[in-house]
């Protein structure tokens, strides 16, 4: 079992940056993606960014250029650096991570509790 929490998040003026870390606990056997997602008032979770073991990358179209995910396997640690944020990025963020194992179950989610990042002048 996986256990994931999130920090970094809180309020900042447009243009600015933050950045989010992920902390993973328990078992990191059979790792498939590590990923960010978000979730505005009244919408759906949108997914941010995701990182492979094999250290490759994919963002989001409106994020695209402005965040890099990244991680660090010696500390469990998944980070989400944010630059030029914009009053559209205020969301919580969710830290989430899949795993494909050789036995069932297969394939497992695991999320964290989200931490709110919100940009406001």
């Amino acid at each position: 079992q996986v256990q994931l929490v999130e920090s970094g998040g809180g309020l900042v003026q447009p243009g600015g940056s933050l950045t989010l870390s992920c902390v993973a606990s328990g078992s990191m056997a059979n790792i498939h993606t590590m990923n960010w997602y978000r979730q505005a008032p009244g919408k759906q979770r949108e997914l941010v960014a995701t990182i492979t073991n094999g250290d490759s990358t994919n963002y989001a179209d409106s994020v695209k250029g402005r965040f890099t995910i990244s991680r660090d396997n010696a500390k469990n640690t998944v980070y989400l650096q944010m630059n030029s944020l914009k009053p559209e990025d205020t969301a919580v963020y969710y830290c989430n991570l899949d795993t494909i194992a050789p036995v069932p179950p297969h394939y497992q989610i695991y999320w964290g509790q989200g931490t709110q990042v919100t940009v406001s002048s």
